[in-house]
């Protein structure tokens, strides 16, 4: 498969370098320790376009391909991961408003998107992670109304104070289970709606992932997204283009890795020369460069077939599995690499050390990509 990038691909991927190079990284540890993105960082990337990469021209947007997407979110993550995570599920929430949205629905949301609105997508629940169809939050129709009760959790895009509006899987016709689920749209604000714990995480702390609480929160029922009952059936596809987004994120982060592993190589001597002269390194360095450029591969192709509306679930699981364990197994070498120094904060590798852990997890485990890979491969 060719992967060469068109003008406008490379345009992005030099303008998302840019700006993470000159915006994110004299701020990425600052980040990181303070636990929250600037606001102004938000606004910025408004202003780009990243914030409504794939929303249509007819909504403001620019309209790009999903390769775009992972460009920009790879180049983010390479000096920012949690900054790259805001825009990778943001444009998952966007993707569903295209795909399922009712023309006012993508109106207001696609538009907002433009503004530099945020939205987040809410599936899983304490008793519902992997096990996403065990999820019990409810909607009941009432008059022209949904009231809807029960809680997310491990929310991302929704803080305190950050995040606007929030795609909720939650059961309309409990008795059915998953085909009784379905996908209702919330605005902050709303009565009955509440931003719970903000999580305290090991990784990727400037992103808000948040617990998210429903009590008699009363919404129209022109806010379901999609028909009545594919609530689990959008959340599905959504979290496909997800994968693809997280795995974005995953390559940066090996990138920035193997590029602070280079230079400190270069710049770190023992024994009268440069540890970049060791072979053993060297072999380290290696495998590093050539798993990533595989798991790059993987990526695009996935990116590719998103954008030929070919099917997705294997290639995206694929691509998330392999890019995301790549990611944890790549900084785990360049922390090696830069030995005692690499353990301090001093070095950056100590927080793309943990930033990566997360990617294995979220937008579904490593076990759940190899089941979904397994059963499309059995078909």
């Amino acid at each position: 498969m060719n992967f060469q990038l068109n003008d406008t691909q490379k345009m992005m991927r030099d303008l998302a370098r840019d700006f993470a190079t000159k915006e994110l990284a004299p701020i990425a540890a600052e980040i990181d320790q303070e636990e929250r993105i600037p606001k102004e960082i938000i606004e910025k990337m408004a202003e780009i376009g990243f914030t409504a990469l794939n929303v249509p021209e007819e909504y403001g947007g620019p309209g790009l391909d999903t390769v775009c997407k992972v460009l920009v979110v790879s180049e983010l993550a390479r000096q920012c991961a949690s900054t790259a995570e805001v825009i990778a599920v943001h444009t998952l929430v966007n993707d569903i408003f295209l795909k399922h949205g009712t023309e006012a629905q993508k109106q207001k949301y696609l538009t907002a998107a433009v503004e530099g609105k945020i939205g987040a997508f809410a599936l899983t629940e304490a008793g519902a992670g992997s096990d996403a169809a065990a999820a019990k939050t409810k909607a009941v129709v009432d008059g022209d109304d949904y009231v809807i009760n029960g809680s997310k959790c491990f929310i991302s895009n929704m803080g305190p104070t950050e995040g606007d509006y929030v795609v909720v899987i939650a059961l309309t016709e409990p008795e059915k289970g998953v085909k009784g689920m379905s996908a209702i749209v919330v605005d902050r604000g709303t009565p009955g709606f509440t931003v719970g714990k903000r999580e305290e995480k090991m990784g990727i702390r400037g992103a808000d992932i948040s617990e998210l609480i429903f009590e008699d929160c009363r919404v129209p029922r022109s806010n379901l997204v999609g028909k009545e009952g594919e609530g689990f059936k959008i959340a599905m596809m959504a979290l496909d283009g997800g994968r693809i987004g997280m795995a974005a994120q995953a390559l940066g982060i090996c990138e920035a890795a193997i590029a602070a592993s280079v230079k400190y190589m270069g710049e770190r001597v023992q024994f009268g020369k440069p540890i970049g002269k060791n072979q053993g390194l060297q072999w380290y360095l290696a495998d590093m460069a050539t798993r990533t450029e595989a798991a790059k591969a993987l990526i695009l192709e996935a990116a590719v077939a998103a954008d030929n509306g070919q099917p997705l679930s294997k290639l995206a699981a694929m691509c998330k599995y392999y890019a995301s364990e790549n990611a944890v197994w790549v900084t785990n070498k360049a922390l090696q690499i830069h030995g005692g120094y690499g353990y301090m904060r001093d070095y950056p590798i100590e927080r793309m050390y943990r930033d990566a852990r997360i990617v294995p997890i979220y937008e579904g485990t490593s076990e759940v990509q190899k089941m979904v890979i397994a059963r499309e491969v059995m078909k």
